[in-house]
């Protein structure tokens, strides 16, 4: 008999775990998926125009992770299966405890059984954690391949909150695919300066069916990762970033730590905030567990868009990233940089004045502390994060999100915008590893090995919570 599964998840790997490994198995029926981290997902279904034979014309359910317990023998479920990214090892094993005491097997699926194989070549971009600077990362492998004269696609992981029939294999070219395909902030951050750069990127649910759509106008394709989720792609060349604010996550974060094992390049990013035996840190477990990976050095430096000097002595509301902030544990982002280096007199903070979907995220994550989130995942949320914005009394905002926030809400203040890319140091450095990877025609030379170090090492960042 076909082993009954429940896909816990994200919207997301999730999705992807489904349609390249259960879709038409006939050893395994898929019974429900979970969800958790997005807001407003559970109660909706994975439609049946999606599933392939053998699925009720409802779909799959999607249901909320908390029920876990009661989900499990309430489905008869064989095996769970963990389908989301950036969490921590401790956490997926409490879910695995949780799984295997309410009766069923706990199940990770590999790199093998969910990569697809492209007849073009793959540039993946991933990280350890979220926030590390995989944005910018992904902007300057895009910069160069042009620059090498090849038409580049990005591949963008899943943000499928929306319609999932209207969203099986979305095309983006213009800012006004943005609207048409009613992104949200989260979607609009990853999208939009893709767009700006005159490059196509291509997103949705069904990564096969992308994948064929994408490759017939590319010449390489990026792969532009989530959160610190896998390649859904078999990359010709695999980029990973790791953050040494965050010194030793790349070892205790799941599917952060399989990327740092997997990289053919590691690069460690902002090296300009960073303290010196935090990056040796990195250094010493790179030497233990990826010896051939090659490392690059890289800062994240600030560009101010509009005066700076006027954050000196004020009132400053910082809105940073959301998703960095929340499951991404950072307590310090682009604006708050930004602000300090300013000297911006105070750095309000705003939960006296949060509202609706943005004071819920508060209680979820309250070690976000004095920052603002940038969260729009949907209407709501983009609403409340409006109201919250115009409600808090500083002088200024500072914007660290992305993209230009401005675009999405009205705010009624005057602002800053944060704007930054990725700076090598040094050499090795990006272009002359893409220049000898393969993916420009020419042979990948041999990596040197590098001396192996007494053991893989731990540690939290040393900055403070605000």
């Amino acid at each position: 008999m076909a082993r009954r599964v429940l896909i816990l998840g994200a919207a997301g790997r999730d999705f992807h775990n489904f349609n390249t490994f259960y879709r038409g198995n006939k050893d395994y029926d898929v019974v429900g998926f979970t969800a958790t981290q997005i807001p407003d997902i559970e109660g909706r279904a994975y439609p049946a125009s999606l599933c392939g034979p053998g699925y009720s014309k409802k779909g799959i359910p999607i249901f909320d992770e908390a029920n876990l317990e009661t989900l499990i023998p309430k489905l008869k479920v064989d095996e769970a299966v963990f389908a989301y990214s950036d969490v921590s090892h401790e956490t997926v094993m409490h879910l695995a405890s949780r799984v295997i005491a309410a009766g069923a097997d706990f199940k990770l699926l590999g790199a093998k059984a969910t990569m697809i194989e492209a007849k073009v070549p793959i540039v993946s971009i991933c990280a350890v954690r979220t926030g590390c600077g995989k944005s910018q990362t992904t902007r300057r492998v895009v910069d160069l391949l042009q620059a090498a004269g090849k038409k580049v696609v990005a591949i963008r992981h899943p943000m499928p909150y929306g319609d999932l029939r209207k969203q099986v294999c979305q095309r983006f070219a213009t800012l006004k695919d943005l609207d048409k395909h009613k992104c949200t902030i989260e979607e609009r951050e990853e999208y939009e300066p893709h767009i700006m750069n005159g490059v196509v990127v291509y997103a949705g649910v069904d990564y096969g069916k992308i994948l064929e759509e994408a490759q017939k106008e590319a010449d390489v394709i990026v792969w532009d990762g989530g959160n610190n989720d896998l390649s859904f792609y078999k990359p010709d060349l695999n980029i990973v970033v790791v953050d040494p604010l965050r010194a030793g996550h790349e070892m205790a974060f799941h599917p952060g730590e399989a990327n740092f094992r997997m990289a053919d390049v590691i690069v460690i990013n902002k090296i300009d905030s960073a303290y010196p035996e935090d990056v040796e840190l990195l250094r010493d477990n790179i030497r233990q567990v990826n010896p051939k990976a090659i490392v690059v050095e890289a800062a994240s430096p600030i560009l101010p868009e509009g005066n700076p000097r006027d954050i000196t002595g004020k009132k400053v509301l910082v809105v940073e990233d959301g998703p960095t902030l929340t499951h991404g544990n950072m307590d310090i982002g682009a604006g708050t940089v930004l602000a300090e280096k300013y000297g911006a007199g105070e750095l309000v903070d705003p939960r006296p004045w949060v509202t609706g979907k943005i004071k819920e995220t508060f209680e979820i994550y309250p070690e976000i502390g004095c920052l603002l989130p940038a969260m729009g995942y949907g209407k709501e949320q983009v609403r409340d994060l409006e109201k919250t914005i115009n409600k808090v009394k500083c002088d200024l905002v500072v914007i660290g999100t992305p993209i230009d926030l401005r675009r999405i809400v009205k705010i009624k203040k005057p602002c800053i915008r944060v704007m930054y890319e990725l700076q090598e140091i040094g050499l090795p450095n990006l272009k002359d590893i893409i220049e000898d990877s393969g993916v420009l025609g020419k042979k990948k030379p041999a990596a040197k090995k590098a001396k192996p170090a007494k053991k893989a090492k731990k540690a939290t960042s040393r900055r403070k919570k605000r």
